[in-house]
């Protein structure tokens, strides 16, 4: 039999209500230092070494959207099962190239984003696509020069042909 103290009760260390108290406390304190360890192991991707280049990069993106909407631009995209075609409206007096570029992004799958140069034949760009695959899809059309863009997105299979605009760069 454990010995009593002069009340007639156990040591306080053999009580459960000190261990009880001091069991959250230890758990914050051990969490606390889980989350250090993975503060300093883990990169933090959001921040960026050169911001100044980014907010240039901005810039010129917001530049190249006031070029598109004096233009007046629209494109329909259409996806097809071998090939992707987009018809393009542009303000009056205004020259499309010959080339353009189309960026398709899918929106969780970065390793199934494609590139594509499409040519123009018979008023309309076209190129050969394999087919691709379910779901969410960023679309960006641009000139070889870059000077102005289109963007929106598609979903797959769903949609197979969306309108871009410029005055708001979303799909309709």
């Amino acid at each position: 039999m454990p010995p009593l103290t002069a009340r007639g009760s156990a040591p306080w260390y053999r009580q459960p209500w000190p261990w009880l108290l001091m069991v959250l406390p230890a758990i914050a304190v051990l969490a606390g230092f889980v989350t250090l360890w993975l503060a300093i192991r883990s990169d933090d991707g959001l921040v960026a070494g050169d911001y100044y280049r980014q907010g240039l990069a901005i810039n010129r993106d917001l530049a190249r959207e006031r070029r598109t909407a004096i233009m007046e631009l629209a494109a329909q995209v259409s996806v097809g099962r071998e090939a992707l075609e987009v018809t393009i409206s542009a303000r009056e007096g205004v020259r499309l190239p010959d080339r353009l570029r189309i960026d398709l992004a899918h929106a969780t799958r970065p390793g199934m984003d494609r590139a594509l140069t499409l040519v123009r034949t018979d008023g309309r760009y076209r190129a050969a696509l394999a087919p691709l695959a379910a779901g969410r899809w960023q679309i960006g059309i641009e000139d070889e020069g870059g000077s102005w863009r289109l963007a929106g997105a598609i979903r797959l299979p769903e949609q197979s042909t969306v309108r871009l605009r410029s005055q708001s760069g979303e799909a309709k």
